[in-house]
């Protein structure tokens, strides 16, 4: 038996079958988390089989990720059916003590999601363009597999690179204070595999599923009742919204709504509140007091996504300044450790193994390295000049680097990175910036997207890591190891995704009939032209919420969640603040404080439970659409938004129900 390490005194020797009762709470004084593996010892983590299976998840999920996110528009969270998989054959071959090898194939497979939301975003805008500027007229619009694989694996790499420093701060220090909602669901599935004392614990998380799964398989595939509540469902409705452009909308499914529970009411109502604004005063007032030529005829979704929606994005960048400016300590801290790292002589203590991640030595030159090579890129493969090179290199390890921690907090507090937003606002900076030194027309439009699909990348791993690090820290995992074998799946990753890229543009097409939808790659398309090639870029929506984000920063309230609700639309952000509801009224059922907390921590399991049922299935919903399954229930509006109401109630009621089963404690 190992000697216990002086940093993690009076730990258990016997491992936990499931996830400690503090895992998802601030600690109190003097107290420790204890997570379930022990945090000395050594397990199998990095196998044969975890990095086989976990390269194979990463292959297939990229794949269908790609596809999906083309065609249907939307990009799937393949963490939690990853995560599932692993315990299922685990499961099934019977291997001993399997846990430590599933978060390794979760963490492998998981960069299939987080390189296609990178990719995808950004670099099927210049498809999109071909149609407007051909390739036998304008040849630099021809983007071939190099470009789109490199500036995918660049973008991946230089976000695992910039984490791995704050690592210990997110995951470890600010242990409780973030909600986590992805992480959350995906540890607890994990776990599930481990409960073998407590059967109790994973049927409940079965059963949520189950239910959940189905719930949200049902109405996007058979449609017996509408995916959101809307007013303009009906004529009333309707009427309003063309007068006042006042609309109310709420998605009623069920990993959403589980999401909304893990997120809390604090946040929940945060970002809540920000959706409201956006969609209750700021869209009437354009619709009332606008440019009759701009808005004239427009219905309020057009009026967000072409109007409102950019506040919330200069609201987020600024929002990201301020947390960078507020986390300055945190990477002044990072840049010291690798300072004294590099020292002659200097007695560097080894942590233990749950706390020990790649040296800051290691880091620094792997940064260098990285760093090296995308400045080759750009100059070799993306631009002709030298200048634009120097300059396009800068952009990058800039914005990339600082915004790491601004992709690591949303992630953290509400589950969604506004990655889109972020590297939206990166590619007009980026784009004012190039055509300031002459790098402008169709020539630009290539070099922005594809240095914009490095940051783009690059941001959506810093935020999907910080999920994969934080699972990791719950169960117990060495961060070495996790982060060592991530390079592995960004690579295989960048591979799949280029490739299927490229095939999907020469099948489908990005423009025309039965095209891929690619909505995000349409937003940087639009954005992107006229920057390019000359027009109005809307400076002043963004400097609004550039305003309004320093204002609510001075009011003492969390820009970057209120930010983040003015981007995302309402009909996603209703339910997180019922979600939340749930998990007050929960909290507060009972008088006795040890069954309110026992009540919650059931909660917290059924909602993990909807969330992966939802994600899993999901899959399954949009693998069947692309199988050409279409179903009409006929149906009348007003039915299916009845049917929905009492769709939705039911399932709030089973929420509480269950969640408020805990009578006693044993």
């Amino acid at each position: 038996m190992k000697k216990e390490n002086n940093q993690n005194p009076q730990i258990d020797d016997v491992d936990p079958q499931s996830l400690n009762e503090n895992a998802f709470r601030e600690l109190k004084e003097g107290e420790q988390y204890r997570p379930m593996m022990h945090p000395t010892r050594d397990y199998r983590e990095a196998t044969p089989y975890s990095i086989g299976m976990g390269i194979l998840l990463a292959v297939l999920f990229s794949a269908a990720a790609a596809y999906l996110g083309l065609k249907v528009g939307q990009v799937f969270e393949a963490a939690i059916p990853i995560a599932i998989i692993a315990v299922g054959l685990s499961g099934a071959l019977k291997l001993k003590n399997p846990l430590g090898q599933n978060v390794i194939i979760q963490s492998i497979g998981a960069c299939s999601g987080i390189i296609v939301a990178g990719a995808i975003f950004t670099l099927p805008a210049i498809y999109i363009l071909q149609a407007k500027y051909p390739v036998e007229q304008y040849p630099e619009m021809d983007v071939n597999f190099i470009q789109v694989f490199l500036s995918s694996l660049f973008g991946g790499i230089l976000g695992i690179l910039f984490f791995i420093p704050f690592r210990k701060y997110f995951v470890k220090d600010m242990h409780g204070k973030y909600p986590f909602p992805e992480a959350t669901a995906t540890a607890q599935v994990l776990a599930s595999g481990e409960n073998k004392e407590n059967k109790g614990q994973a049927l409940t998380l079965v059963v949520a599923s189950l239910i959940g799964g189905i719930y949200d398989y049902v109405v996007e595939t058979f449609g017996f009742w509408a995916n959101t509540l809307s007013t303009t469902a009906t004529q009333w409705g309707q009427a309003i919204a063309a007068k006042t452009k006042l609309v109310f909308s709420c998605n009623v499914g069920a990993a959403v709504l589980g999401l909304g529970y893990i997120v809390g009411l604090k946040y929940a109502f945060i970002i809540c509140a920000g959706s409201l604004f956006v969609w209750w005063v700021i869209i009437p007032l354009m619709g009332a007091y606008g440019s009759e030529q701009l808005f004239y005829g427009q219905d309020p979704q057009t009026i967000f996504n072409d109007y409102a929606r950019l506040i919330g994005i200069g609201g987020i960048a600024m929002a990201g300044v301020i947390g960078i400016i507020k986390s300055w300590g945190i990477i002044t801290q990072a840049v010291g450790l690798a300072r004294k790292e590099f020292k002659v002589g200097a007695d560097v203590e080894k942590p233990i193994r749950w706390q020990w991640d790649i040296s800051m030595k290691k880091v620094v030159f792997f940064i260098a390295i990285a760093l090296i090579a995308v400045f080759i890129f750009f100059y070799f493969g993306v631009v002709s000049s030298l200048t634009q090179a120097i300059v396009a290199w800068i952009v990058v390890t800039v914005i990339a680097f600082l915004f790491t921690t601004v992709a690591a907090n949303a992630i953290a507090i509400v589950g969604t990175n506004p990655v889109s937003g972020m590297t939206l606002m990166t590619l007009i900076v980026a784009s004012a910036i190039f055509v300031a030194i002459g790098l402008n027309g169709t020539q630009g439009i290539v070099a922005a997207m594809v240095i914009g699909g490095v940051v783009c990348t690059a941001l959506s791993m810093a935020g999907g890591f910080v999920t994969d690090l934080k699972v990791g820290y719950w169960l117990g995992s060495t961060p070495r190891t996790q982060q060592t074998w991530k390079f592995l799946g960004t690579l295989v990753s960048a591979a799949t995704v280029g490739g299927v890229m490229l095939l999907l543009n020469q099948v489908y097409g990005f423009t025309g009939e039965n095209a891929l939808v690619a909505p995000q790659a349409n937003a940087m398309a639009k954005v992107i032209e006229p920057l390019m090639m000359g027009g109005d870029t809307p400076w002043i929506l963004y400097m609004v919420g550039v305003i309004l984000a320093i204002l609510l920063d001075r009011l003492g309230v969390p820009a970057l969640a209120f930010c983040l609700g003015m981007f995302i639309p309402l009909s996603l952000n209703i339910p997180l603040l019922v979600g939340g509801l749930i998990a007050y009224i929960v909290k507060k059922s009972s008088k006795d404080e040890q069954i309110s907390i026992a009540r919650s921590e059931r909660g917290t399991l059924i909602a993990s439970g909807l969330i992966a049922g939802g994600a899993l299935f999901g899959v399954f919903a949009a693998l069947t659409k692309f199988l050409g399954f279409e179903y009409t229930s006929g149906i009348s509006q007003i039915n299916l938004q009845i049917f929905a109401l009492i769709a939705y109630a039911l399932l709030i009621a089973y929420f509480i129900w269950d969640s408020c089963r805990v009578k006693k404690l044993k």
